[in-house]
């Protein structure tokens, strides 16, 4: 034989093996190939921490509705309305914050600030800051700035002079801030 291949052509005598039109695939085509899938599947979402997502999604959900209810009810009625971790008091003019439980108040050394911040004052450093938020009638607070954190990510709210509520968010794969909606 030389340096070229020869193509084979089938023997006659030998039937061809095709499926019938209305044939599927077997039990072990349909098991090998879900499971290629499965294991597929299984690695993409190692690398993605859903559960934390919706943590951190459901307490930005949390706060902000909270933060427009204090709001509301401080301007109606003329007083003070206070914003509390659920389960720390309660009473006229009190409205607790139920947070999932991965979810703190506060910010980890380990997280940056947000871009244009200034550096945080003393009770921001021990992780526990501002946990108790007073909205006026006027629609000022007690703080312009509060962190929520759930391990590696973190949210920030930043409420402005004209009282405009800002919602930024780290992630950490990305380590950077972001904006949210």
């Amino acid at each position: 034989m030389g340096a070229c291949a020869t193509l084979r052509t089938p023997d006659p005598g030998v039937p061809a093996r095709r499926r019938p039109a209305g044939q599927g695939f077997t039990l072990l085509e349909t098991v090998v190939t879900l499971g290629i899938a499965g294991v597929l599947t299984l690695a993409g979402l190692a690398t993605v921490d859903l559960r934390g997502g919706v943590d951190l999604a459901v307490a930005q959900q949390e706060l902000r509705g909270c933060l427009d209810q204090a709001f509301v009810l401080a301007r109606a009625s003329g007083r003070n309305v206070t914003l509390v971790p659920a389960g720390e008091g309660g009473g006229p003019g009190v409205i607790p914050v139920l947070l999932p439980r991965q979810v703190k108040w506060g910010k980890p050394a380990s997280i940056p600030l947000p871009p244009g911040m200034d550096a945080p004052k003393g009770a921001d450093r021990t992780g526990e800051a501002h946990r108790r938020i007073t909205v006026t009638p006027r629609r000022t607070v007690t703080a312009s700035a509060w962190f929520l954190n759930n391990g590696t990510d973190a949210l920030c709210f930043r409420l402005n002079g004209h009282g405009r509520l800002q919602v930024l968010r780290f992630r950490a794969a990305q380590h950077r801030w972001e904006r949210m909606g």
